[in-house]
């Protein structure tokens, strides 16, 4: 099979709804976004709620995660996205309540259907649930599904779904161990 570059070229991936968004988005939303001082927490909320996000209470998003179409940007109350992250929200990206994803981690809701010709656009979303741990420069790729509770360690690759309070590691991501019970 050869790849029909040209023919994917020309085919229609966004609506121009969704064109003229992404263009407002990365000339001014951004902007707004990523040249806000570190505590203004509630500022970027607002500006992700903006551009139609989902931002529960008191999350905290660092001013320099990058953000690709934020209306497909869902995020739980006090959830955390750390420093140099990047959500890649071709598809839906869906953050639980309480989840740390840690600095430089990259969460992928994009890919190409390598079966066919035209390579057309595949837009998968990415479910992390509640009170997980998405650790530095981790990569959860395109429809992953990362459970309630669970780790995935730093550098890991998860390519395919982690289950509720287990702890995954590596490249692609194992299973090691589950997660102990929180204790106070």
């Amino acid at each position: 099979m050869t790849l029909d570059i040209l023919a994917n070229r020309r085919s229609r991936k966004w609506s121009l709804y969704e064109l003229a968004g992404r263009t407002i988005w990365e000339t001014v939303g951004c902007r707004f976004f990523a040249w806000s001082p570190r505590p203004l927490w509630a500022w970027r909320r607002f500006v992700l709620r903006s551009f139609g996000a989902s931002v529960g209470d008191d999350a905290h998003i660092y001013p320099s995660v990058k953000i690709a179409i934020p209306w497909n940007l869902v995020v739980g109350d006090q959830a955390a996205i750390g420093d140099g992250a990047i959500l890649y929200c071709l598809g839906q990206i869906s953050i639980g309540a309480r989840t740390t994803i840690s600095q430089y981690a990259h969460l992928c809701a994009g890919s190409h259907n390598h079966h066919i010709a035209t390579f057309d656009l595949l837009k998968p979303s990415i479910e992390i649930g509640s009170e997980a741990w998405v650790c530095a420069d981790a990569f959860v790729g395109p429809g992953v599904k990362v459970g309630d509770r669970a780790i995935l360690g730093a550098r890991s690759v998860a390519i395919d779904n982690i289950p509720s309070d287990a702890i995954a590691v590596g490249n692609p991501a194992r299973v090691v161990k589950e997660r102990p019970a929180i204790t106070t």
